[in-house]
């Protein structure tokens, strides 16, 4: 039977955890999540887990902050003076909204604090500084 190697592309299907059990993504009930290994696109921890596994094999890996989503950057983080946050804009503390920055890019950022005078605002990823848990289950080495 073959294993994962890197550079396999590979299809899985998961379930992530935080640390207190909750769940904040899993592909149950969606396609198995297609990608190739080593090529950056999932999360290092869950990158690293996978070479060595066999089609049909599932596991747990808990996977620390820093080979998931990093820590959070008190430099993403941006003050914004109230009066230039448009009235339709929602600002109640954990709301996602999407910036576009001076060269056309969308960055998604989260209402982090509101007073008086100024909107903070916060482009850290919301599981950033955050352990993970993933259920694993390796449907096919394609």
């Amino acid at each position: 039977m073959a294993e994962v190697k890197q550079g396999d592309t590979v299809r899985i299907h998961y379930t992530g955890t935080l640390a207190d059990g909750s769940t904040f993504d899993s592909s149950e009930g969606r396609d198995p999540l297609e990608f190739t290994v080593g090529s950056g696109q999932i999360i290092p921890g869950l990158d690293k887990a996978l070479p060595g596994m066999n089609e049909g094999e599932k596991k747990t890996v808990e996977i620390a902050c820093a080979e998931a989503y990093g820590e959070p950057n008190p430099e993403a983080t941006q003050a914004v003076p109230r009066e230039q946050v448009p009235e339709n804009i929602p600002l109640e503390i954990g709301t996602r909204l999407q910036l576009q920055t001076p060269q056309g890019q969308v960055m998604p950022v989260t209402v982090a604090e509101v007073t008086e005078e100024q909107v903070v605002l916060d482009a850290n990823h919301p599981l950033a500084g955050e352990d993970l848990t993933f259920a694993i289950e390796l449907v096919a080495i394609v």
